[in-house]
């Protein structure tokens, strides 16, 4: 069965303090080493292990259902370019969480450019001590309009849970894998996203973002030259 593999590279350095055993003849001095010792921790988001499975359910099972907001409340949008990469447009959307909720923020952000649309929904915990940040995300490639993908509920296709102190727990889509026995973690994940699209009104709202970035909205010679040609 083919599976694939993300790993997540931490370096840690030691300074010239530490000093490691050589041999050496007697009355040698030994010399401080400024060695540099790698770590690699290797994450399986095609198929993660049963603790980090049922982590994740319950991670996402602890997400409010029916959110209680605060009045605070952000809308954000812009336009971001990159050396050798392509412009990007997004919107950002934030609510805050009273204080009683074990989150402080929740944020669904759309970006899009001519490779392809991402949809990212983000939950900020108020303790953090574990798991401090929760990520649903679906991607779609390819030249579709950004305004018709939000009236789509699009299936999220990754998972990733921030811990404090900890490697990541990641859950992502992968074609080549067998992954039937965690779709009920991807269903979980996608009426999450789609409950939050509503929250948001993310169908009204980001078409109208969008729109003030110019993007999703014809060329006016273009529409003249249809509305002429219809009257023809």
């Amino acid at each position: 069965m083919l599976k694939c593999f993300c790993f997540l590279i931490s370096i840690t350095l030691f300074g010239a303090l530490g000093s490691l055993a050589q041999e050496s003849a007697p009355g040698a001095m030994q010399q401080p080493s400024n060695r540099t010792q790698v770590r690699i921790n290797y994450l399986n988001v095609c198929s993660p292990s049963l603790a980090d499975q049922h982590l994740i359910s319950l991670t996402l099972s602890a997400l409010p259902v029916r959110p209680q907001f605060s009045p605070d409340f952000e809308i954000s949008r812009g336009r971001s370019s990159m050396e050798d990469a392509p412009v990007s447009h997004w919107v950002r959307l934030r609510r805050d969480f009273p204080g009683s909720s074990p989150y402080t923020s929740s944020q669904y952000a759309l970006t899009t450019d001519e490779k392809g649309t991402t949809e990212t929904l983000v939950f900020h915990s108020r303790d953090t001590r574990d798991v401090v940040q929760v990520m649903l995300e679906d991607s779609i490639t390819g030249a579709s309009s950004p305004a018709s993908i939000v009236k789509t509920d699009t299936p999220v296709d990754r998972i990733r849970l921030e811990r404090f102190g900890k490697a990541s727990v990641v859950l992502a889509r992968c074609p080549a894998a067998d992954q039937g026995a965690l779709q009920p973690l991807f269903d979980q994940a996608s009426r999450i996203m789609e409950d939050y699209r509503n929250v948001f009104g993310v169908k009204k709202t980001v078409p109208r973002e969008l729109a003030a970035l110019g993007v999703g909205v014809a060329n006016p010679a273009s529409q003249q030259s249809r509305s002429a040609a219809a009257k023809h």
